[in-house]
């Protein structure tokens, strides 16, 4: 059976372009209700909050095509089950390097119900930068604020209500090798994942060259009738317009989505370059 055919029986669309996008990223979703990526910075005890959530419903494995390790698991939560899919750690999602291409890959392309940041809350300033590059991605996010015991043993006060109001997601404070905030934090992707809580990300403005941002308007306006219901065309605009080959190559090969039916993809690619060009 392949896993196409397995995925024909669940609830949900099996040929949605979602399931396609994460069957090529080599995530079955059989028997999933949902997917949630779990990225953050190296050293940010990710791997910790990994194993909170998931406990021994876990495996590992390569990213296809890559070296790279994947370690997927899975919780349920009420009458729901949520696979977790824990990205490489990264600084950046501007793919310079292997880690930072599939993590930004998976956040794009795989399109998950909800993405957990996890965030080191006694290096907040450094953590954010990759933080921020998500949420200009996806609306659907979740900050985990995690070492909250370390923050206080050094002397730091975060007060994640008002982080929480600045970066317009849910902020979760945890300590996860204790376990402390896992339920907050899991409850918290149900309600995001199922449209009870509605984040509205703080999105930082692309310059303040007023010629540029028009450039990036136009561009965004010109990708979202390319590819009707992209979540994340304004973020795709900027990268093109910051040459981002990768990203150049998904909009003509038309990876970038089967939200673009009946628009031929080299079609589009010319357009959207020719719109850059002018720009």
């Amino acid at each position: 059976m392949t896993v196409t055919d397995s995925l024909s029986h669940q609830s949900a669309c099996a040929t949605c372009p979602m399931n396609r996008h994460l069957e090529r990223l080599g995530v079955n979703m059989e028997d999933w209700d949902y997917v949630v990526a779990l990225a953050g910075n190296p050293n940010t005890g990710k791997s910790t909050v990994f194993n909170a959530l998931t406990g021994l419903r876990q495996h590992t494995g390569n990213w296809p095509g890559k070296t790279v390790a994947r370690a997927e698991g899975g919780f349920i939560y009420g009458d729901k089950r949520y696979k977790l899919v824990d990205l490489p750690g990264t600084y950046s999602l501007l793919a310079a390097s292997v880690d930072e291409e599939i993590a930004r890959d998976f956040i794009l392309f795989g399109q998950p119900d909800v993405t957990v940041v996890v965030v080191d809350a006694t290096r907040l300033e450094r953590n954010l930068n990759l933080a921020l590059q998500v949420l200009e991605i996806t609306d659907k996010a979740v900050i985990c604020l995690n070492l909250m015991d370390e923050a206080k043993r050094h002397g730091l006060t975060i007060d994640d209500r008002r982080l929480a109001r600045d970066l317009g997601v849910p902020v979760i404070p945890t300590v996860a090798r204790r376990g402390e905030g896992i339920r907050e934090l899991i409850a918290m992707v149900h309600d995001v994942a199922t449209g009870e809580v509605k984040p509205r990300p703080h999105r930082i403005p692309a310059t303040q060259d007023d010629s540029l941002n028009r450039a990036v308007e136009r561009l965004t306006g010109q990708i979202q009738a390319a590819f009707p219901g992209l979540p994340n065309a304004r973020w795709v605009a900027l990268r093109l317009l910051d040459g981002d080959a990768q990203i150049e190559r998904a909009i003509r090969d038309g990876s970038l989505g089967d939200l673009s039916r009946g628009t031929e993809p080299q079609s589009v690619a010319d357009r959207l370059m020719v719109a850059e060009v002018h720009a």
